[in-house]
């Protein structure tokens, strides 16, 4: 038997400001902070001993992982990043409002673009060359679907969590909305339609349970 555990990072300032981000690099509110502390208070009533916990590259994941191993004193175990659990890129809507581009857009294409499973928003026309993806190997991609951030997400899943998991082995990921999406979407074989009415909350923690073969146990969502 082993736990994952799934967390969105806390508050950051752009869910504040209710603008779309992406691989931006944006910090955690102060009540972000707050609720990632209160997130990792709650994990510790479980008394789960990670052996290794998963992060993104982006800050606001890495700040919120740190502050949760902190309330459940674990900061000792091995902390690995992987730009595949970045959230998933929104091209050229990033930095732009959200009740903006619905309003420009209209209810329907704004809603594809952010909870379809295949729709891509529109593409940046540059991306910037930045020394973390440089180091990884990889560019910046110009926009993603969910299902292009799924695909990127899966082979960490197949290579790094999974193989850990059968082996016993309890597993924290702190990342974002639509990576996590994606990995509840495999966990739980959701369909490509169905995943568009699933919303993971920020530092809402969601245990699962499983069994050797990876089958589904038991799931508690920590609200």
């Amino acid at each position: 038997m082993s736990r994952l555990v799934l967390v969105r990072h806390g508050e950051s300032t752009a869910n504040y400001t209710k603008t779309f981000t992406g691989w931006s690099d944006v910090a955690l509110t102060e009540r972000g902070r707050a609720a990632a502390f209160t997130a990792g208070q709650k994990l510790g009533r479980l008394q789960i001993q990670f052996k290794a916990a998963h992060t993104s590259y982006l800050k606001r994941a890495i700040e919120s992982e740190n502050l949760i191993l902190e309330a459940i004193h674990q900061l000792e175990i091995p902390q690995y990043k992987t730009w595949r659990l970045n959230e998933r890129h929104y091209g050229a809507l990033r930095g732009q409002k959200k009740a903006t581009v619905r309003q420009a857009v209209g209810d329907w294409q704004f809603q594809q673009w952010r909870r379809s499973y295949a729709a891509v928003p529109p593409q940046l026309d540059q991306v910037p060359r930045l020394r973390r993806y440089q180091m990884a190997g990889i560019r910046e991609p110009r926009a993603e679907s969910l299902k292009m951030a799924s695909d990127r997400l899966l082979p960490y899943w197949q290579d790094q969590l999974a193989p850990r998991l059968r082996a016993g082995q309890d597993q924290l990921v702190v990342a974002h909305g639509s990576s996590l999406r994606a990995l509840v979407k495999w966990i739980e074989e959701i369909s490509d339609c169905g995943i568009d009415g699933v919303e993971v909350l920020n530092a809402v923690p969601i245990v699962y349970t499983f069994d050797p073969q990876l089958q589904i146990l038991d799931k508690q969502v920590l609200s």
